[in-house]
């Protein structure tokens, strides 16, 4: 009886230990999918806060630039300007000038971050124009009032990019796009 079950434990072990290997190449393969889904979530939200960003400074631009808004739209929406975020890229635009533009990289939004953020933050910039609210055709080339006010309708329409300013294009790289209605008193 003994020498039946001789060389038994070699074949077992060897089973045990094909099973085992397989086991491991799948969670890494597993793992490393949820790793690479994660890092897409978590540009796409970049991307996103990026646009956001935009409609930030662009606020504070309005802010501080309220004589430009008291005056007829002078900045040509052309692609000389607008790198990125175009015109045609927003379903709800339809004009060709605008009181501002600007683009500008994330990490020249935020500062005293690490050198390793800070790199990172030089890939998601965002870029921006101010213009008069459109109608409801989309024309943007007179002022809105707000009924019974002296408040003209602004808005701002700001595209984060997943890349550098200078870089991003509207067929290669994943933009998001943002529009934020502000009013405004005239003098």
């Amino acid at each position: 009886m003994r020498n039946k079950q001789k060389g038994f434990a070699l074949p077992i072990s060897l089973l045990l230990l094909v099973v085992m290997t397989l086991m491991g190449a799948t969670l890494v393969g597993i793992t490393t999918g949820e790793v690479r889904d994660n890092d897409k979530k978590d540009s796409a939200q970049q991307v996103f806060y990026a646009a956001e960003s935009g409609i930030s400074h662009a606020k504070r631009w309005m802010r501080a630039n309220s004589s430009v808004l008291n005056s007829a739209p002078n900045v040509s929406l052309n692609s000389k300007n607008l790198k990125w975020c175009t015109p045609d890229y927003l379903p709800n635009f339809n004009g060709n000038k605008g009181f501002a533009v600007n683009r500008k990289t994330m990490s020249e939004m935020i500062s005293g971050t690490e050198p390793g953020e800070t790199s990172r933050l030089k890939t998601f910039s965002f870029e921006y124009f101010i213009a008069y609210t459109p109608d409801k055709n989309g024309n943007s080339n007179s002022a809105k009032k707000k009924p019974g006010t002296n408040k003209t309708y602004y808005t701002i329409y700001s595209c984060g990019c997943d890349t550098r300013k200078i870089l991003c294009k509207n067929n290669k790289n994943k933009i998001v796009s943002l529009e934020a209605t502000v009013t405004i008193s005239t003098q």
